[in-house]
Parts: C-alpha cells; structure tokens; sequence
C-alpha cells in the first residue's frame, strides 16, 4: 500500500477523492434541503453538451464542461425564477438538449473520441495535475461562497417565504444555488462521471439528514460520510479491479441502508 501511496495517479486519485467528499457533502446538503435532486440530474446529463463540444473543438474537456455546466445551470435558474411549477419541464427540455447536443458535437468530431466513457462513468485514476487545480479552485470558491452566504441560503433553503419577508433576495439565491451545483458537477464528473454523480450529491446528505439536529451538522456529517464511502470505494474498486465511480457509490448505497436500518430500528427504540 505504502508502494502504491508513492504512485502520482493514486496520489492523484486520494486527493481527487478528498475534493469530491467536501463538494459533495457541501452541495449535495443543499440539493437535498431545496429538494432539487431531479434538477442536479438535470444539469449533469445537460453537461454533455460540454463534453461533446471540448472534443469537437479540441480544448480540455473539464474547462469546456465547467462553463457549460455554468450556463446551464444559471439558464435553468433564470427560467424557473418566477415561474418555480414549470422547473420539471425545463429540467427536462434542457437534459434532453444537453445530451442530444453532446452527441451532434461527437459525431462532428472526426477521429478517435478519446477517453469518453470516462467522464460518463468516471475515471479517478487518469485525473491530471491540471484537472485537480481546476477541481480545487472550484472547491475553494464554493466553500467562500457558502461562508459568507451561510446564514441566508440557510434560511432561503428551508422557508422562501419567511426568506422573502426577511429581505433575503431568494431569486439571487436561487440562481447562486445552482451556479455552486455547476461548480460542483466539475469537481465530481472525474470520479463518478454525469451519469453516476447524482448519487454523491444526495445519497451522503440523506444519510447524515437522519441523525442531524442542524443543518451545519447535516453539512459536516455529510462531508465525512461521503468522504468515508470515497476512500473505501476506491480501496474497494483496487481490491476488485472494478469500476471507482461504481464502487463508491455501492459504499454510499450500503451506508445508506445501514442508517436507515439504525434510524428505523435503535433510534426510534430510544436506545
């Protein structure tokens, strides 16, 4: 282990993992509050318009996904901003203009496609240096963000009408949400891929939502969960020889299950 320790691609893919587990755990706390895990399903299947247009053009796929995924999560944010009831079909017109976009760009893109299945599925071993300076600054940017905006998306997360009444712009917030889910998506998309990583930003907050009395608990709790599940899917995933991004979300599915057994059982008891 200590041998493998010394490998730049598992050092890689440790730090990687430990980037995935703060953002997820961050982000993933809100998406589960603001019950807008469709939408994040939504703007990650979307975000292949990103990576189909990276190789059509020819420049760094997470760079190219990061903006798109911005965009788009900023339209879906001012589309819905007033007219909240009609969100499912815009998360639906933009997931499916997303991927059938990726696909028009892939097919317009001659030649070998590269490591695309990837970043549908996840490919923590072939993160780059540059991948994780990228993934890092996003990570740094949300965790300011969230400091400094903690009180009023708190509040705006769990009561927009008192948020409204307080002076709390909710719209502003609204779209901010989903700019930190854009931000996010960049960070996680090499560890899981668009397709898996709706499971890392709400299986861990549904977790430490059980046993939570507050929601910076339900943050932190959150963040060690999914860093937990992280380090053991990936030792998992060496052990097997089996997929990383599939494996960690298998821990998370089965820590998931042993709350839910714990919540239904010991802590409805009194014990």
């Amino acid at each position: 282990m200590i041998d493998l320790i010394q490998l730049d691609f598992i050092r890689n893919a440790l730090f990687a993992v430990f980037l995935c587990g703060i953002m997820g755990g961050i982000i993933g706390s809100y998406v589960v509050v603001n019950r807008i895990v469709f939408l994040a399903g939504g703007v990650a299947h979307a975000s292949f318009g990103g990576i189909g247009l990276a190789y059509l053009l020819g420049t760094a796929v997470l760079p190219t996904t990061f903006v798109f995924a911005v965009m788009v999560s900023v339209l879906i944010g001012l589309m819905t901003m007033n007219d909240s009831e009609k969100m499912d079909t815009v998360i639906g017109i933009t997931w499916s203009a997303g991927m059938a976009l990726g696909v028009v760009f892939l097919e317009l893109t001659p030649g070998y496609k590269g490591n695309l299945m990837g970043y549908l599925f996840g490919s923590i071993l072939s993160v780059s240096e540059s991948d994780l300076l990228l993934m890092l600054s996003c990570t740094f940017i949300v965790i300011i963000i969230v400091t400094v905006f903690y009180r009023n998306l708190a509040i705006m997360s769990f009561d927009r009408e008192f948020a409204a009444a307080k002076g709390i712009p909710v719209k502003f917030f609204h779209v901010l949400i989903l700019l930190l889910l854009g931000l996010a998506l960049v960070v996680m998309i090499r560890v899981s891929g668009l397709i898996l990583v709706i499971a890392l930003l709400s299986i861990p907050p549904a977790i430490s939502a059980k046993f939570s009395k507050s929601f910076l608990s339900m943050i932190s709790y959150s963040v060690i969960i999914s860093l937990a599940a992280g380090y053991a899917g990936l030792f998992f995933s060496y052990w097997f020889s089996i997929s990383s991004g599939a494996s960690i979300i298998l821990c998370m599915t089965f820590f998931y299950i042993v709350a839910d057994i714990l919540d239904r059982t010991v802590l409805k008891a009194g014990i």
